[in-house]
């Protein structure tokens, strides 16, 4: 039976089994999607707001349910080469219409062909992997175990 589900439960019950909902980031930004837990378990999404990754959306007596976002190809730009040219590579990036992720030791773009050609013509070494990538996101701190992020939101896309 499919679950109509309008926002993430606040708070949820952690001591619950998790089964997850695997979704690509294009379609976890939408409002209007369906899918499928690992489990079989149908789901309908009507939602104000997009849902975040790891938020519960569904629980019931024995297990709730958590979005978790796709791995996806992506281009690491390590800030150890060039850490005072960030703000360079984010506005030479920005200046495409594509987005950024930027960690403590890394900035992330989505492996987009123009992405590629552009860090070329501007001799910025980059290595080609998958992660979740979470544009608009960015981690403060010198490690990763002390870090916060600040989110630009829905409101800030191009």
């Amino acid at each position: 039976m499919l679950q109509l589900i309008s926002q993430s439960i606040e708070p949820a019950d952690d001591s619950l089994k998790v089964v997850r909902l695997v979704v690509e980031r294009l379609k976890l930004a939408k409002r209007l999607w369906r899918g499928m837990a690992e489990d079989g378990s149908e789901f309908g999404f009507e939602l104000a707001y997009p849902l975040k990754p790891g938020a519960t959306f569904w629980q019931n007596e024995t297990t709730r349910y958590v979005i978790e976002q796709k791995s996806e190809s992506v281009l690491a730009i390590s800030l150890a080469v060039a850490p005072s040219a960030a703000a360079g590579i984010g506005w030479a990036v920005g200046n495409l219409h594509m987005e950024l992720q930027a960690e403590a030791d890394r900035l992330l773009a989505a492996d987009d062909p123009a992405v590629r050609q552009l860090l070329g013509r501007i001799q910025i070494p980059f290595t080609a992997t998958t992660a979740v990538f979470r544009p608009g996101r960015f981690v403060r701190g010198e490690t990763k175990t002390k870090t916060s992020a600040h989110e630009l939101g829905p409101s800030h896309q191009h």
